[in-house]
C-alpha cells in the first residue's frame, strides 16, 4: 500500500492539472453554449436601482441623480416616461417603432393630458427610471467597492443569465448564419474531398513506385506542416491575387488572357486551394501511414486470381484503405469547419461560421454565441463520422501481424503519368509558395514597388508613412519566448503521463489518457474559446485570472498539444521490458529516482518528439491563441494574420521566414543531437 502510495500522489497531481486545463476548458464551453442573458423586467431592474442609490449617502444621491436628470436629452426623456407608464400598469399611447421625434412629441402630449394625481406619480417614479435606463453604468462602477461581482455584473448589464437554446437555435433562424453555415459545408465538403483524394493519390503512388523520387516528395508535402496557418494564403495572394506575379505580370499584362482585377483568386476557389495545400499534410500523413501497412500479398495474390490492374485498386487496395480515407476526411472536414484565417484572408466578402466565430469573440466580447457556434461546427463531422463508421462497421481490414511489403505488382503507365503529374503539380506549388514569401519579405510593396528593401525585419519603415503596431518581427521572439517555456513542460508532462499510465497503471489511468488525448479530437478554436471562459474568472476569484498573460498563452499551448508526445511515450513504454523497472524498485530507488535515472533516458526519443511537437505547434497555432493574445504579449501566427487580413504582406512575409527558419533550425539540431549527440544520450535507450 505505502509502496504505491507516491505514485497515486503524482497521478493525482498530474489528473488536477488535467482536469484544470483540458477539461475544465471544454465544459465551460459547453456550458457557455446553454448560457442565455436576458432584460431584468422593468420592476425588478428597478428595485435593484433603488438598492445601488441606497449605497451612496443622501447628499450625494440626491446631487448626483438631479445632474443626471437635467443633462437628459429629449430622447432620453422620451424612454424614461415610456418606462415610468409601464411601472404604473398604463400603456404606452404612441407607435414605440416610430421616429424618435414623433415618439418625443406623443410622450410630451401624453405627460400633459395625465390626471394630476396620476402625473404625481409618474414624477416620483421618473427620476429612478431615468438612471436605471440610461445611467446605470456609471452608478455601478460608483458603488463598486459596496457590492459583490454578481451584483455588479447584474446593475450594469440590466441582465440576468439563464440557460436554453437559444445561441444554438440562432444558425436555423438567422440569415447571416445561415449563409454561413450553408458556405461553411460546402466548403469543408469540397475542401475535405478533393484534400484526400490529392492525399490518397501522392500515398499510393509513393508506396507502389508511381512517383519518382519517393522520399523527396514524402518531404516535400509534409513542409506546410510547420508553416504559419494563414502563410500559404498570404502567398497565394502575391501568386494569383489582383497583383499576382502569375495573374497580373503573366496572364494579364504578358499574355493578355484575362483581366487581374476581375480573374483572381479572391472568393470561395482561392479558399479552397488554399486549404488543399494547407491540410494536404495531416491528410497525407494518415493515408501514407495506411498504405505502408498494407500487405502487399493481398494484392499480388489477387492480380494471381487474374484481376487487372483496376480490379486490384477497386477492390483490394482501395477497400483496405477505407479506415484511413474516412479518417482524413473527417479530419479535413474538421479542418475546414474551424478555419477563419484562409476565408478572412481571401475570401473577403464569403461569409464562414469560423469566420463569424472569430467576429463575434475578437469584435463583441459574446463568448455565449461563439461557444454555441464552436458546437455547432464540430456537429456535422461527427454526423458524418458515426455515418461513415456504421457503414464500414462490419467490414475487417486487417491484413496478418505481419505486413509483407508494397506488391511488386508494376502500376499501369496512365496512372504513373497521371499521379506524377500531380505530384509535380504539388512540389511547384509548395516551391512557388515558399519562394514568393522570401521575396515577398524583401520587397517594398508587391506589385507596385518591387524595390529591394531589408526593412520588413527591423523596426525601420520599408515604406515611408506606413504604420503597424508590429515592429519589424518583434512578435515571433515572443512565440519563441512562449515555445521555449511551453515545449520542456510539455514533453516532461507528456512523459510522466505515460510512465503513470504504463507503469503506475492507477485506478483511471484510461480516463486519464482520454483527457490527455481529448485535444487531438476535438478542433482548437474550442479550446481558445474555453480558456477565454475558463480562466476569466476562474471560479469567481479575480486574482486567480490568466487572461492578459504570458502564462494563458503557455498552458494552452502545452496542454493542447500534449497529446503527441502521450502517444508516443506509451509506445515507446509498451516495447520496453518492464523488469528494468522492477529491478531498479527493488534496489531501493525511488519513484522519483527511476523515472528520471532508468526510464526517461530509455524513452529519450519519445520526450524529445513531444518536446519538438509542442514547439512546433507553439510557433505556428493561430486557432486556440488568437482569442488570447494581449497587446503585452502578442504572437508570430497572430501577427502574420492581422497583416495579412489587412493586405500588409511585406511584414507578414518577413515574420513567415523568421519563423519557419527558427522552427527547421530547432528540427534540425534535434536532428543533429539524436545522431552525434554526446555519447550517453545516444546510448541511454539501449
Amino acid at each position: 500500500m505505502f509502496r504505491q502510495l507516491p505514485g497515486y500522489v503524482l497521478t493525482c497531481i498530474v489528473g488536477l492539472l488535467l482536469l484544470v486545463f483540458i477539461a475544465l476548458p471544454f465544459c465551460a464551453v459547453l456550458l457557455e453554449s446553454f448560457t442565455v442573458s436576458g432584460p431584468l423586467p422593468l420592476r425588478e431592474l428597478r428595485a435593484i436601482t433603488l438598492e445601488a442609490l441606497e449605497h451612496l449617502d443622501p447628499e450625494t444621491r440626491q446631487t448626483t441623480v438631479t445632474q443626471w436628470v437635467v443633462k437628459a436629452n429629449a430622447r432620453q426623456r422620451m424612454e424614461a416616461v415610456a418606462a415610468s407608464l409601464e411601472l404604473l400598469d398604463l400603456p404606452v399611447p404612441w407607435d414605440r417603432k416610430a421616429t424618435f421625434d414623433e415618439q418625443i412629441a406623443a410622450a410630451e402630449k401624453t405627460v400633459a393630458n395625465l390626471d394630476p394625481a396620476i402625473r404625481k406619480k409618474l414624477e416620483e417614479l421618473y427620476p429612478v427610471s431615468f438612471v436605471m435606463l440610461h445611467k446605470r453604468i456609471p452608478l455601478a462602477f460608483q458603488i463598486k467597492k459596496h457590492v459583490s461581482e454578481k451584483e455588479f455584473e447584474v446593475l450594469r448589464m440590466g441582465a440576468r443569465k439563464g440557460f436554453g437554446l437559444r445561441h444554438y437555435l440562432s444558425v436555423l433562424i438567422e440569415a447571416r448564419l445561415q449563409k454561413a453555415a450553408k458556405n461553411s459545408l460546402l466548403l469543408a465538403m469540397i475542401a475535405s474531398i478533393a484534400t484526400t483524394l490529392v492525399a490518397f493519390a501522392l500515398s499510393y503512388g509513393i508506396n507502389r513506385g508511381g512517383i519518382p523520387f519517393p522520399n523527396l516528395m514524402r518531404y516535400a508535402t509534409l513542409t506546410p506542416l510547420v508553416s504559419p496557418p494563414v502563410m500559404i494564403a498570404t502567398a497565394a495572394i502575391l501568386l494569383f491575387g489582383r497583383n499576382g506575379v502569375i495573374t497580373r505580370g503573366v496572364l494579364d499584362q504578358t499574355l493578355g488572357w484575362i483581366n487581374a482585377d476581375e480573374s483572381n483568386l479572391y472568393g470561395m476557389g482561392g479558399v479552397i486551394v488554399a486549404q488543399i495545400l494547407s491540410f494536404l499534410p495531416p491528410a497525407f500523413i494518415i493515408l501514407d501511414n495506411v498504405l505502408s501497412k498494407h500487405d502487399g500479398r493481398v494484392e499480388e495474390a489477387a492480380a494471381s486470381q487474374g484481376a487487372g490492374p483496376w480490379q486490384v485498386f477497386t477492390r483490394v487496395s482501395l477497400p483496405l484503405s477505407q479506415p484511413g480515407i474516412i479518417r482524413s476526411l473527417i479530419l479535413c472536414f474538421i479542418l475546414s469547419m474551424t478555419d477563419f484565417g484562409n476565408p478572412l484572408v481571401i475570401g473577403k466578402d464569403m461569409p464562414v461560421l469560423a469566420g463569424i466565430l472569430y467576429d463575434e469573440i475578437i469584435g463583441f466580447q459574446n463568448t455565449e454565441l461563439s461557444a454555441a457556434l464552436a458546437v455547432w461546427i464540430i456537429v456535422p463531422a461527427l454526423c458524418i463520422y458515426f455515418l461513415l463508421e456504421r457503414i464500414g462497421r462490419r467490414k475487417r481490414f486487417d491484413t496478418g501481424n505481419v505486413a509483407g511489403g508494397p506488391p511488386e505488382l508494376p502500376v499501369p503507365l496512365v496512372a504513373k503519368i497521371i499521379i506524377s503529374g500531380l505530384g509535380l503539380i504539388v512540389v511547384a506549388l509548395i516551391v512557388l509558395v515558399y519562394g514568393s514569401v522570401v521575396v515577398g519579405s524583401f520587397v517594398k510593396l508587391w506589385g507596385i514597388d518591387n524595390t529591394f528593401t531589408p526593412h520588413w525585419y527591423t523596426a525601420k519603415e520599408a515604406m515611408p508613412g506606413f504604420v503597424s503596431e508590429w515592429k519589424g518581427v518583434e512578435a515571433v521572439w515572443s512565440s519563441v519566448k512562449v515555445s521555449i517555456i511551453g515545449a520542456p513542460i510539455g514533453g516532461i508532462l507528456a512523459a510522466v503521463l505515460s510512465y503513470l499510465v504504463e507503469r503506475v497503471r492507477p485506478v483511471g489511468r484510461n480516463l486519464l489518457s482520454f483527457v490527455a488525448l481529448s485535444p487531438a479530437i476535438l478542433p482548437g478554436v474550442i479550446f481558445g474559446i474555453g480558456y477565454v471562459i475558463a480562466f476569466n474568472f476562474p471560479f469567481g476569484v479575480k486574482e486567480l485570472a490568466l487572461t492578459g498573460t504570458m502564462w494563458i498563452l503557455v498552458l494552452n499551448l502545452t496542454f493542447g498539444h500534449l497529446y503527441v508526445g502521450v502517444l508516443a511515450g506509451r509506445a515507446a513504454l509498451q516495447r520496453l521490458d518492464a523488469s528494468v523497472d522492477e529491478a531498479a524498485e527493488i534496489l531501493g530507488a525511488t519513484l522519483i529516482q527511476r523515472f528520471i535515472r532508468v526510464i526517461l533516458p530509455m524513452m529519450r526519443h519519445a520526450a524529445i518528439l513531444g518536446t519538438l511537437y509542442v514547439f512546433v505547434q507553439a510557433m505556428t497555432s493561430l486557432s486556440s491563441v488568437v482569442f488570447l493574445v494581449s497587446p503585452g504579449h502578442k504572437l508570430g501566427s497572430v501577427a502574420i494574420f492581422d497583416m495579412a487580413s489587412v493586405s500588409q504582406y511585406g511584414p507578414a512575409c518577413a515574420m513567415s521566414v523568421t519563423m519557419l527558419l527558427i522552427v527547421f533550425g530547432v528540427m534540425g539540431f534535434i536532428a543533429w543531437f539524436e545522431k552525434f549527440g554526446p555519447r550517453w544520450a545516444r546510448l541511454a535507450e539501449h
